[in-house]
């Protein structure tokens, strides 16, 4: 598969940690019938189209009985509005499926335009087997403080951009205290799982183009991938799946796959397994869920 790398390398130890169980992983087809809804980032419909992505990550997961599909929300709107177009998404799907069989996958900002959703309208859960954020923006950015809006929206720009301003409400809803304020009051329903992935990249695993937002990050942890601390990528009460060496942008924006020359110069660390990553992913929620069957 792409960007090969034994898990030693792909994944990020913290402390002393266990190793694994040598229980037997199922690795053949699939018959659960969940879905990974992915929930983009902020600007995603910026770049999308100049990404020419191959959609190898989809086709990975489809030939072992998984399915897979984008979110569409807005670029830079809010997690309100964000949140109402998840709504929207889901309930507009076609199901055959008695049991909830989609598992939402949130991606930097698009974890808490998830969790809006999540908690707004309680229609959705019974649909939902699971919520995950991936490198997600949960408590926000420091890095949202200083940006403005003027300066988001010129990725409208960008080669083959196809994106609107929305709402306008994307960075606000990114910064810390928008954030933390809105998690002190609404707490999290507790009829779904969740789930935590976090992006915790060795420094010499950040592209160079990242560095300077690495750093200016440091100056409040540096334990972070260059967009996010590690801590604020953790949905309260989530379980933790697993911490990653990766920075932000290698863990989902494929950059490097279709621009060779940017990739070698700009994003020199964005390789990454991400076929493999999001099939293990998908196998630990459908043992996770199994278990908690068996232990009703």
């Amino acid at each position: 598969m792409p960007d090969y790398r034994p898990c030693d390398d792909a994944l990020t130890r913290v402390g002393i940690e266990p190793d694994g169980t040598g229980e037997k992983v199922e690795l053949g087809a699939s018959e659960s019938g969940l879905v990974a809804m992915i929930v983009p980032g902020v600007g995603w419909d910026c770049l999308e189209n100049w990404l020419d992505r191959e959609h190898t990550v989809e086709k990975h997961i489809n030939q072992f009985g998984y399915r897979m599909i984008d979110a569409k929300v807005d670029a830079m709107s809010s997690c309100t509005t964000n949140a109402r177009q998840i709504r929207d998404a889901i309930i507009a799907m076609e199901t055959d499926n008695a049991k909830p069989n989609i598992v939402l996958f949130g991606y930097s900002k698009g974890a808490p335009d998830m969790l809006e959703a999540i908690v707004s309208y309680p229609e959705i859960r019974p649909r939902i087997a699971a919520v995950i954020a991936i490198a997600g923006a949960v408590g926000g950015s420091p890095l949202a403080n200083d940006a403005t809006q003027s300066e988001l929206e010129l990725l409208k720009h960008w080669p083959d951009a196809e994106c609107a301003s929305g709402d306008g409400g994307a960075l606000e809803s990114l910064r810390p205290a928008t954030r933390k304020a809105w998690l002190a009051m609404n707490p999290l329903p507790d009829d779904v799982p969740y789930y935590s992935l976090v992006t915790y990249p060795h420094p010499d695993r950040i592209s160079s183009i990242l560095s300077s937002s690495y750093k200016k990050l440091s100056r409040v942890d540096a334990r972070n991938d260059s967009q996010v601390v590690f801590y604020d990528q953790v949905i309260p009460r989530s379980a933790l799946i697993a911490y990653v060496n990766a920075d932000h942008w290698a863990l989902a924006v494929p950059v490097a796959r279709t621009h060779a020359t940017i990739g070698s110069m700009f994003v020199d660390q964005n390789d990454y397994p991400r076929e493999a990553l999001l099939e293990a992913i998908m196998r630990f929620v459908e043992e996770e869920l199994e278990k908690d069957i068996q232990h009703q």
